[in-house]
């Protein structure tokens, strides 16, 4: 099975900024929408945004909506994540991974609606 691959994870301060990255390959990451999700230690995964697999549509979770933005650029077969004014809370394991649906959906926000999990992005927030 393909996996995409997460990058940009690090140590940012609160308030501060990140942008990861998730390169994707295989058919069904590039014809399917794509996920962000995160998982804090000691908690399950959760849904965090995604983006159609033509980037014209997106959706996000209540606790990121208006401070973190999904792009994708097709060419490069990547999918972003840009956070900002970041929170504790916001720190975890960041992954991504492709809708099991080819049709895009925004109630699709479980992880049970996604498949090919990369290895993750770990986000630490300090202060």
């Amino acid at each position: 099975q393909v996996h995409p691959v997460e990058s940009g994870g690090g140590l940012a301060q609160a308030g501060g900024s990140l942008k990861l990255s998730c390169v994707e390959t295989g058919h069904a990451f590039t014809s399917y929408t794509t996920g962000w999700f995160r998982q804090a230690p000691g908690k399950d995964r959760e849904f965090v945004a995604a983006v159609s697999f033509n980037g014209q549509n997106t959706y996000y979770a209540d606790s990121v909506k208006g401070r973190f933005a999904i792009s994708k650029d097709r060419n490069k077969n990547t999918v972003y994540l840009e956070m900002n004014e970041l929170k504790s809370e916001d720190a975890g394991i960041y992954y991504c991974a492709g809708s099991k649906s080819p049709l895009y959906d925004p109630r699709m926000k479980n992880e049970g609606d996604f498949t090919g999990w990369g290895q993750g992005t770990q986000v630490t927030v300090s202060g």
